[in-house]
């Protein structure tokens, strides 16, 4: 008993790490991204992956080999983004493994698309070092980051200045989600944290607005969010400004970006189940967006107004779910857009039917499973984790689509057939011998 526990426990132990102290692969944390990879003065190549993948555990060997042959020269890191979420999402990590260079500058990696052998991750690595090298001799960049916050300074301009005169204008009735920081202009932490501040408003712009509020002069709206320290921060949700909550995170840049981030993503709103009755329509919500998930419905003559909006419900609240990743979401009716059916390999096997499709890589995926809530939520979540099998996309473009009437929500009817009138057709009568 006592050897199946020790055996348990190591199992236990291999899957949940992939790395040891002992490779030359940087194990990287939260508390210590900003130290090992955007403090660094070179190239730092990061794969972000999760204890369970199966793809991740393959690449080790490669990646452990491609350490060992860099080491000085490259630093190869591992996150465990699985345990580190907030890592994942400041770097829109949705599929593992994950593999992100950090060059120049810190605050803007490149994604990693060549293979995942050692020979060529190294060759990346090497080609990589040249290019900053190159930057440095021609005086165009320094490569490294100084200071706490690491990376480039930010602007300072980005930091929205907010007034007791402004700030139901700008932040309550915005569109936008904002970070505000309530500060003193005698207080050492507010002077500390300007430059995290500005580095992260430059870092989310066009994502989160940040503004900064003197609290001691602008004393009408420090009093209504009951400022009482400072720096104070507080974060008002995109569509609900009625209430502020109160920033939990840490100070610098980093830690700024990683909780902005998160909470943009959970704040959200939910995708709209859009049917498909023009090519506009499709291409909306395909090109402009990692996947799309795309539902062939029975027809209205087969299923009736309840049944599809059942279906339609199934859709929306999974949608709901998954509105992190951002996904496009549409249904056609069967048949109507055979085209679409046919794209998507999901024409002419019974309805309703499903697939998620992705127009960047022109490949696409289908629903084996049941079409209900739990089936999709069990196909979906492997498609969020990077999982399932794919199959190319037909033309390797987005089908044609026919122009179509949206669904006015009510019930199917038959056709109305016109009567005959055969009062004035003369009949013989049978011979009777003929009967």
């Amino acid at each position: 008993m006592l050897g199946w526990s020790l055996y348990a426990v190591s199992l236990v132990a291999t899957v949940s790490c992939l790395y040891s102290p002992s490779d030359d692969v940087v194990q990287v944390t939260e508390s210590s991204f900003d130290r090992e990879v955007k403090n660094y003065d070179g190239i730092v190549l990061v794969e972000f992956y999760a204890p369970w993948c199966g793809h991740c555990r393959s690449l080790v060997p490669e990646w452990k080999k491609a350490a060992k042959a860099l080491k000085g020269v490259v630093k190869v890191a591992a996150v465990d983004a699985d345990e580190h979420k907030s890592l994942g999402g400041q770097y829109g990590i949705r599929g593992f493994p994950t593999i992100k260079i950090f060059g120049a500058n810190k605050n803007s990696p490149s994604d990693y698309n060549g293979g995942r052998d050692a020979q060529s991750i190294v060759n990346e690595g090497l080609s990589q070092v040249k290019s900053l090298v190159n930057a440095r001799l021609s005086g165009k960049s320094g490569g490294g980051s100084s200071g706490g916050s690491g990376g480039k300074p930010g602007n300072p301009d980005d930091v929205v200045e907010l007034t007791d005169n402004n700030f139901e204008e700008m932040v309550l009735k915005s569109d936008d989600m904002w970070l505000v920081e309530f500060f003193a202009p005698w207080c050492g932490h507010c002077k500390s944290l300007a430059p995290h501040w500005a580095q992260a408003a430059t870092s989310l712009k066009g994502k989160v607005k940040l503004g900064a509020l003197d609290a001691t002069v602008h004393t009408v709206m420090a009093s209504r969010y009951g400022i009482q320290g400072f720096p104070t921060i507080k974060m008002f949700p995109k569509g609900k400004k009625d209430g502020a909550e109160e920033y939990d995170g840490g100070r610098t840049a980093s830690d700024i970006i990683a909780w902005a981030t998160e909470k943009a993503a959970a704040n959200v709103a939910p995708p709209e189940v859009v049917q498909v009755t023009n090519a506009q329509v499709l291409k909306d919500n395909c090109e402009n967006h990692q996947l799309c998930i795309i539902a062939i419905l029975p027809h209205i003559l087969d299923c009736q107004s309840k049944c599809l909006n059942d279906y339609i419900s199934i859709l929306t609240r999974l949608g709901e779910k998954y509105k992190r990743n951002q996904w496009g979401w549409v249904w056609a009716e069967a048949a109507a857009q055979t085209a679409m059916e046919e794209a998507f390999g999901i024409g002419g096997f019974g309805y309703p039917a499903l697939a998620a499709a992705n127009s960047r890589k022109m490949k696409y995926s289908w629903l084996k499973g049941p079409f209900s809530e739990q089936g999709i939520n069990e196909f979906l979540r492997e498609l969020s984790f990077g999982r399932g099998s794919t199959a190319p996309i037909k033309n390797a473009k987005l089908p044609a689509i026919v122009d179509s009437e949206p669904w006015d929500g009510k019930d199917g009817e038959l056709p109305v057939e016109d009567d005959i009138d055969l009062s004035d057709v003369e009949l013989d009568d049978l011979d009777k011998d003929e009967l």
